[in-house]
């Protein structure tokens, strides 16, 4: 179900662990998984499971408990905004409104041009930058006044 090359990433990072403890390494391979197909679908996450010896509900939880993880299809473009008070007093719910009226969309909703999907995070640890944004949780973007929302959109656009 995962490639040779996912598979040799998964075991870089079970490596880091007690060969009885293979299952600390979970929340690395969904990551993994989800980069190399795009979301966790349940044959996924249960593929997951029985390479690491879980039982597939505890895959379930993990991915289901996490922003990071995407059980559905996400536009090429995912921003997930924290809007935990730290964000919130510094203007996390403007720019979510700001995003959801420039982009058309609600939160966990994704534009009909497939490119950008709008998500609520928890804490991303970043509360002297506050408000972030996480994108495609890989890139932070600090600071989101309207002004940078849009730039940054536009960047995006390109």
């Amino acid at each position: 179900m995962l490639s040779a090359e996912a598979l040799q990433r998964i075991d870089r990072e079970l490596a880091k662990y007690p060969a009885e403890r293979r299952e600390s390494g979970v929340m690395a391979a969904l990551a993994i998984a989800q980069d190399e197909k795009g979301h966790l679908t349940p044959e996924l996450m249960a593929f997951v499971a029985e390479y690491l010896g879980m039982p597939a509900v505890a895959v379930e939880e993990v991915a289901s408990f996490y922003t990071m993880y995407d059980l559905a299809p996400v536009g090429r473009y995912k921003l997930c905004v924290c809007t935990n008070l730290p964000c919130a007093l510094r203007g996390a719910t403007e720019a979510v409104a700001h995003l959801q009226r420039r982009l058309g969309i609600g939160l966990n909703e994704t534009t009909p041009d497939g490119r950008f999907t709008l998500k609520e995070g928890e804490c991303f640890g970043a509360c002297g930058d506050a408000p972030v944004m996480l994108v495609n949780n890989k890139k932070m973007v600090s600071f989101m006044t309207p002004e940078a929302l849009d730039r940054y959109l536009a960047e995006l656009a390109k």
